[in-house]
């Protein structure tokens, strides 16, 4: 679809729509489900209770220097490559 057919589409100008493909501006969120809606598609919005159970976990692993994360990383995937093979 061109910018000139989803302008016609959705009634926004031609100028907003190039902005919004080059990053320069984002949508607000009516003018984003609009876009899809025109598109032919339904985004579903679904509000679901945040897990917060690895949240402990995910801060000790923050904490640690890149290289110690890639490290741990390293021998967990060695780890599930011997008990593969």
């Amino acid at each position: 679809m061109t910018q000139d057919e989803l302008s016609e589409l959705s009634g926004r100008p031609r100028s907003l729509i190039a902005r919004w493909e080059q990053g320069s501006v984002s949508p607000s969120i009516d003018n984003f489900l609009e876009i899809i809606e025109v598109c032919g598609f339904e985004l579903p919005l679904v509000l679901v209770e945040r897990d917060s159970t690895l949240d402990g976990r995910l801060d000790k692993n923050r904490q640690l220097s890149p290289e110690r994360r890639a490290r741990r990383l390293l021998a967990k995937l060695e780890k599930t490559g011997e008990q593969d093979g």
